[in-house]
């Protein structure tokens, strides 16, 4: 039995994020430089979107390129939104053929403008796909979210549109940049390395993670599906028991 046919599909976590990480490590060891490991990672960006939509996946969110990714040398930036914008100009006809709709989330403003025109044609392009929704995060990261959703939440203060004591978890939830979207279940992160990387510190507050020594442009579709299947032996308790948690599935 393939690793596909062990996932148990009504048990699939409707939206898994991923941290694509080890392209440069993964270029050194093919003695190149670090931007042939990004281009050999569109591959695996494919590879999972695809696998991920036939399973019935509903979000896959990928962490594209962080706000600290601006710090990196200026060849390299160049290259990552040379290499972005002509990946976003070719996937449309595979976004639409597998009815995937591309959203994008982090500071958009911050990209290039040939890139920003580009990336929000295929978003309306791709706005009546329905199968599964594409999320790339591009000059994203946790903390400037949290920081612009401070800003607005003061800004509806102040214009007496919300007072301090109505502030709760859906007020900070509407101003997040993943409004609308579930959180993740599933996050999974590439290369052995165990950290987050300010990555949806508010929305994985409580996603399995899960961590790969694969090295990006070496993921396909069973080292997602292997994922799956871990998270799929797990038992999710939210704070509760394990007692509590299996009386609510006899209950079911």
């Amino acid at each position: 039995m393939s690793l596909k046919e062990k996932i148990d599909v009504n048990r699939l976590p409707r939206h898994i994020a991923i941290i694509m990480d080890g392209n440069g490590r993964w270029a050194k060891r093919h003695g190149k430089h670090r931007i042939f490991g990004h281009q050999n990672g569109i591959t695996a960006v494919r590879e999972a979107a695809e696998a991920a939509a036939e399973l019935g996946v509903e979000y896959l969110t990928l962490y594209a390129f962080s706000t600290e990714n601006w710090g990196r040398p200026k060849l390299e930036v160049d290259a990552l939104m040379q290499l972005l914008l002509q990946t976003i100009k070719e996937e449309v006809v595979t976004l639409n053929k597998n009815n995937i709709r591309l959203h994008a989330i982090g500071d958009l403003n911050s990209l290039p403008m040939r890139n920003r025109k580009h990336l929000l044609k295929v978003i309306d392009d791709t706005r009546s796909n329905s199968r599964m929704t594409l999320t790339l995060a591009l000059s994203y990261s946790s903390r400037w979210e949290l920081i612009e959703a401070a800003k607005k939440l003061a800004n509806e203060i102040i214009q007496q549109k919300i007072i301090p004591d109505q502030v709760d978890q859906r007020c900070i939830e509407r101003l997040l940049e993943t409004y609308n979207m579930p959180d993740p279940e599933l996050l999974i992160r590439t290369s052995g390395e165990m950290r987050v990387s300010n990555f949806m510190l508010w929305q994985i507050a409580y996603a399995e993670l899960y961590f790969t020594p694969t090295l990006w442009p070496d993921f396909r579709r069973d080292d997602l599906y292997e994922a799956i299947l871990d998270f799929q032996h797990r038992e999710r308790r939210f704070g509760k028991t394990s007692e509590q948690i299996q009386n609510v599935k006899k209950e079911e």
